[in-house]
């Protein structure tokens, strides 16, 4: 099983998590965050989203993100997908999943692969609104929420 995907189609967390942990006896924890489309951003109803990438360079970003998560972490599996193409509100985007021993592994090396993805991997969203289509960027938050994790966001081309 690879550590990453990035397709168009949706994904099954359910059968992504069995197979992640599938024939580990030493697992005693998974966890998992699943991001969705949202109907509304910054306050305007959102008809889709439509995300971009390099491929090739997003997979090599994201497993180094991976690497950078192993060496802090005492984990056992790790699994992101990441959806591109054209999205509707309520599909599924992302997935990050991970396994360990025990919860707090886990739950802080979700967090923390999430925290790198929204800032550091090579993604470009764009959201049509009623008021045409704008460009998402990362918030101030999530580069917040990365440094207190001791990591400085480099600023992303694009």
């Amino acid at each position: 099983m690879s550590r990453v995907s990035i397709q168009t189609q949706d994904f099954d967390v359910s059968g992504e998590l069995a197979a992640l942990r599938a024939g580990d006896g030493r697992v005693g924890a998974v966890c998992c965050f699943v991001g969705t489309v949202r109907e509304r951003s910054d306050g305007a109803d959102v008809a889709s989203m439509e995300l971009e990438h390099y491929p090739g360079m997003t997979e090599k970003s994201i497993e180094a993100m991976i690497d950078a998560a192993l060496e802090r972490f005492d984990l056992y599996g790790v699994r992101v997908i990441h959806r591109v193409g054209l999205l509707a509100p309520h599909d599924q985007i992302v997935l990050v999943a991970v396994t360990s021993a025990h919860r707090g592994e886990s739950f802080q090396a979700c967090e923390f692969l999430m925290d790198y993805l929204k800032t550091q991997a090579p993604f470009w969203k764009k959201e049509q609104t009623p008021g045409g289509a704008r460009w998402v960027d990362a918030r101030e938050s999530d580069d917040a929420a990365l440094t207190r994790w001791g990591v400085r966001a480099a600023p992303m081309a694009g």
